[in-house]
């Protein structure tokens, strides 16, 4: 294996320790989220790889689907972490801009995003760019950090000198959305991930 996924694959499992020596699990809170999202059915869009943690967990238990993000050096990083394992065929990466999707309309049956809303400075355009690339019945799973996974996260941050942006955007916004539509959402929370499975069906029918 080559030099390169093998430094990076260490830098990733010194980034792991160094979260839960906070107290934040990484790999436990991307298993949340999946295991709160099932089932994972059809053709799946991942906006916002970052660096690949949830995408390496969805590939982990087999799903192929596609990740965007506006970082390609963000996404580099996260094709490494797939490489080490082995499953870099299983996702299609790509440099989007989440509010000019290049995907044809109903394009996907699910659509995740994890821990970006908080960094969005547009969200509004987001998530009509979800709905409108969302098949009929389609389901988006969108997840951020609760108030204590947002302190957890900036008292990391501030532990490596490091100033971790964000607006002051929440997951209330992306709820109050999708419920004037009509879409049923299931709302689950564990200390630190806040977890919003959203489906594309008119209540009552």
């Amino acid at each position: 294996m080559e030099n390169k996924v093998l430094e990076n694959h260490k830098l990733y499992l010194e980034r792991v320790n160094f979260y839960r020596s906070f107290g934040y699990d990484l790999e436990l809170e991307r298993d949340f989220i999946i295991d709160k999202s099932l089932p994972i059915l059809g053709e799946i869009l991942e906006i916002g790889t970052g660096k690949g943690h949830f995408a390496l967990a969805l590939a982990k238990r087999g799903y192929t689907f596609k990740s965007i993000d506006i970082s390609r050096q963000d996404q580099e990083v996260a094709l490494l972490n797939l490489r080490y394992f082995k499953l870099e065929k299983n996702v299609a990466l790509s440099i989007e801009d989440a509010r000019f999707l290049s995907f044809r309309s109903k394009s996907f049956n699910t659509v995740f995003s994890i821990n970006v809303f908080h960094h969005l400075e547009e969200p509004l355009k987001v998530l009509k760019e979800i709905t409108r690339v969302l098949t009929p019945y389609g389901k988006v799973v969108l997840s951020d950090f609760t108030d204590k996974g947002l302190e957890v996260i900036n008292a990391c941050h501030t532990q490596e000198n490091r100033r971790h942006d964000y607006f002051k955007h929440n997951l209330d916004e992306a709820k109050e959305y999708f419920f004037a539509l009509g879409f049923e959402i299931k709302e689950f929370e564990s200390q630190l991930q806040r977890v919003l499975v959203i489906n594309k069906e008119e209540k009552g029918k």
